[in-house]
């Protein structure tokens, strides 16, 4: 009985070394994790949902950046920061060039005033010297526009693509 009790409780240790801190993400289609995204333009009675680090939304993520990227991708609750968002747990390094819908750009580098992630969209012409995108800002929330993070020569953004999209 002793050797069961033993063996039990070391099976049991054991697990919890190989037993992931969070659950798997759902795989999502491009389309949707751009949906998710734009679905915050208005999800605050027509108005898009302020910005806050510290908050949640009625959705259970944080009203951040990498939050905001989290809801779109339905990654855990109230979803991993911009720093775990730009690790291999949640994300694959890319080129800025194979950017599709729905891929982040991230700057990990820096205090959390200083970080941030977007949402990519869509080139805004075939030159590729800015891109349409999702991200959820201070001082304004919710919003989509024209960026050109990560590429501009030594930019701290880097383009990464979600682990969990289906890529169709």
């Amino acid at each position: 009985m002793r050797v069961l009790a033993t063996a039990t409780a070391a099976l049991l240790a054991l697990s919890t070394l190989v037993t992931p801190a969070h659950a798997a993400a759902t795989p999502m289609y491009r389309y949707e994790i751009i949906n998710r995204a734009n679905s915050w333009l208005t999800a605050n009675n027509g108005t898009r949902v302020p910005y806050d680090q510290n908050r949640t939304w009625t959705d259970g993520y944080r009203q951040d950046c990498s939050g905001y990227a989290s809801m779109a991708a339905k990654l855990d609750k109230p979803g991993p920061n911009t720093v775990e968002l730009n690790t291999a747990t949640w994300t694959s390094p890319i080129s800025m060039s194979e950017l599709k819908r729905g891929d982040l750009v991230i700057d990990a580098i820096g205090d959390g005033n200083n970080r941030h992630a977007v949402i990519f969209d869509r080139w805004t012409d075939t030159s590729k010297t800015r891109y349409f995108a999702y991200e959820q800002r201070g001082d304004w929330g919710t919003d989509y526009r024209s960026r050109t993070y990560g590429l501009e020569p030594y930019s701290d953004y880097k383009a990464r693509r979600l682990n969990n999209v289906i890529d169709k």
